[in-house]
């Protein structure tokens, strides 16, 4: 894999997580109701081709921005109390 696509992979994961922060709750009832209508992965070429060349394999990769994107706030948050608390 290159540079490029890990960052790209590490990039989507972190936009994901950060969209999950903001809409975590409305998120998880549009899953539950597609899910419950079986609509939740329909057969798109594109989307497929995607997830097939990019993300199988890379789901660490994936995850651990998408774990970066939703803990980037409260990161942010420590990080200038703990630079604030040394001086």
């Amino acid at each position: 894999m290159a540079l490029f696509e890990a960052l790209l992979v590490l990039l989507v994961g972190f936009v994901s997580g950060s969209v999950v922060r903001w809409f975590a709750g409305l998120a998880a009832i549009v899953a539950l109701v597609l899910v419950l209508l079986g609509v939740a992965t329909p057969e798109i070429g594109l989307v497929n081709g995607i997830i097939d060349q990019y993300y199988l394999g890379n789901e660490l990769l994936f995850i651990s921005g998408f774990l970066f994107g939703i803990d980037a706030e409260q990161t942010k948050e420590v990080v200038v109390e703990r630079r604030g608390s040394e001086s």
